[in-house]
């Protein structure tokens, strides 16, 4: 398949890249065409248009987006724009070229007071500008008469050649390995998501051509922050140097949802089965006693 990437030098979008590019030994074996945001701004609906025409891809996958949670409450535009209206171009670009489109959305759709993860039947009620503005681009996706819709959270890891890790994750770590004493919240429960194996299932659900609609593409299982860092913090064999915080305690501009793990049940019914998130901080930690 011809397989268009947009935001492809994100850090999901270098792993979907790099999980789909045919290469020898490699998992996919499709054509990618890949953009970043240098090569084409997804807020500039002719260029989108005029860019997938002259590519003409099977499938469009939107990697890009505004991720600045905090800074979207004062530029709700900005985040709009790049995740909302943004994704409506791809619909209506999608739908002009019969191509499949594969959008990502994000847990902080949901307000967090749940008591086991949610699923895809679930009704969002977003508490933020960044979280109203992917509810709104979820909504935008499915006008499109081919559109996987995957929720991923608390992204982390990286693709080989693409750019450095980043998030909550990402700081956890690299607090331990040096030595410091991370501060993670104790009361707040996630599902960790690996890119690697977003990018994985990415391709499986095209490759399948599995039933369209909304999915939750995340690590299997649920932690707190701080049994997060206690597990990678064993798997490093340093000492669980922690300190722990409540949600309560700490100034945000943006709400965020305080329970917010995700089932991925519906994925693995059509047999995507994600590994646990242990198994996923397992080997991006192996991955970086390897390379560095």
């Amino acid at each position: 398949m011809r397989i268009a990437v947009l935001g492809a030098r994100g850090q999901l979008g270098a792993a979907v890249v790099h999980e789909c590019t045919a290469r020898p030994g490699g998992p996919g074996n499709h054509e990618v065409i890949a953009f970043d945001h240098l090569a084409l701004d997804i807020t500039d609906a002719a260029a989108v248009a005029a860019a997938m025409e002259r590519v003409q891809p099977e499938v469009i996958v939107n990697c890009a987006g505004y991720n600045a949670v905090d800074a979207a409450e004062d530029h709700p535009v900005d985040a709009l724009q790049a995740n909302a209206f943004a994704v409506r171009t791809l619909a209506r670009v999608a739908t002009a070229q019969g191509a499949t489109l594969v959008h990502y959305s994000s847990d902080f759709v949901f307000d967090g007071t749940a008591g086991q993860p949610y699923t895809e039947e679930d009704r969002p009620n977003p508490r933020s500008v960044y979280a109203a503005s992917k509810m709104i681009g979820e909504w935008f996706a499915v006008d499109a008469p081919r559109a996987y819709v995957l929720r991923v959270e608390s992204l982390f890891g990286r693709a080989p050649a693409g750019p450095p890790a980043k998030g909550s994750a990402t700081v956890i770590v690299e607090a331990l390995r040096a030595g410091r004493t991370p501060r993670v919240f104790e009361d707040r429960t996630v599902s960790p998501t690996y890119v690697i194996d977003a990018a994985r299932a990415t391709r499986q659900l095209v490759e399948a051509h599995a039933p369209a609609g909304l999915y939750h593409s995340v690590n299997s299982g649920r932690c707190t922050w701080v049994e997060f860092a206690r597990e990678a913090a064993r798997l490093l064999r340093v000492e669980p140097r922690l300190e722990a915080v409540r949600m309560a305690d700490v100034s945000m501009p943006a709400a965020r949802p305080q329970y917010c793990a995700l089932s991925n049940e519906k994925l693995a019914s059509i047999g995507i089965v994600m590994p646990s998130w242990q198994d996923a901080l397992g080997r991006y930690l192996e991955g970086l006693r390897t390379n560095g």
